[in-house]
């Protein structure tokens, strides 16, 4: 599809996700934009140009990480859309051949995590520390990337791996009691430390307003305040193609890729306290002060 002169083309970091792939195959169009989507094939990995080089014009970007780079003064704004959002509580493993191990036993003991700064993380720590009466400040924490935010440092109880050390191993070699592997495990020999994950997860999303955010949506900040229709138009695309997904495989009972000011209020506040009490931001941000009027409008 040839690009009119006068459409704007957003060069957009977006991974192939069911809610973004009505865009990606071009099945959804506007009159007034096109996306550049960028040839990126684990979102993350971009997330440092994101907000160290601004290099895109809009993006889809780890809440935490936006938290830091909003502190920080980074040109984006937020735009009320997850476009990832999930449960938490299946991502801890620990190895049980090295015996049994449970959330109260973690006080005092090694955790890893691939970045102190990393969202899945700071979920899971707030979660651990509010329902599961861990004690976050006697954990020691094995890191093995810096964050994406070039201005922050990790508190006292941050270390980084020795070079050449990978996660997994340390975790099954008995360097690390527990730690933070991500969706799928990459090891059949790890356990979720959490007893029937999937459950506590849906849960905890039913108690506390939503299913966690992941990733939301930001754009240029000078996009936003000179093209609040390209703001709108974008709102729009996304929301229509989260709905096309639902269209083809059916709407879970909890959205996942919740729209809306109001819809994240209480996944934002959450998170943001979390946030500040691990150390990742210095003071506490209002949800509202996130979102300019161009956001409040969208609805």
């Amino acid at each position: 599809m040839l690009t009119k002169p006068d459409k704007l083309k957003l060069f957009t970091l977006m991974g192939s996700y069911p809610n973004a792939m009505a865009l990606k195959e071009g099945k959804l169009s506007s009159d007034i934009l096109d996306f550049d989507f960028a040839d990126v094939k684990v979102s993350n990995t971009a997330f440092k140009p994101l907000v160290r080089d601004a290099k895109f014009d809009l993006a889809e970007v780890a809440i935490v990480t936006f938290l830091q780079a909003y502190i920080y003064g980074k040109p984006y704004v937020l735009i009320p859309a997850t476009v990832v959002g999930r449960g938490q509580l299946h991502t801890i493993a620990y190895n049980p051949e090295r015996g049994a191990l449970k959330p109260s036993d973690l006080n005092g003991k090694t955790l890893g995590v691939r970045a102190y700064t990393q969202t899945t993380g700071v979920w899971v720590r707030g979660i651990l520390a509010e329902d599961y009466g861990v004690d976050l400040s006697t954990i020691k924490w094995v890191t093995f990337e810096e964050g994406h935010i070039a201005e922050y440092d990790d508190p006292p109880n941050v270390r980084r791996a020795p070079e050449g050390k990978q996660l997994v191993q340390m975790l099954l070699d008995g360097e690390l009691d527990a730690a933070i592997v991500g969706d799928k495990f990459p090891d059949p020999r790890l356990k979720p430390l959490i007893p029937d994950a999937e459950t506590a997860n849906r849960k905890w999303s039913e108690s506390h307003g939503g299913v966690p955010i992941n990733h939301m949506l930001v754009i240029r900040e000078g996009l936003a305040k000179t093209r609040p229709d390209v703001v709108r138009e974008v709102y729009r695309l996304f929301r229509e193609a989260k709905e096309a997904a639902f269209a083809q495989s059916g709407a879970p009972a909890l959205d996942p890729w919740r729209f809306g000011i109001e819809a994240n209020r209480r996944s934002l506040e959450i998170v943001i306290d979390f946030a500040l009490k691990q150390g990742l931001i210095p003071r506490r941000i209002t949800v509202d002060e996130l979102f300019s009027d161009t956001m409040r409008a969208l609805g």
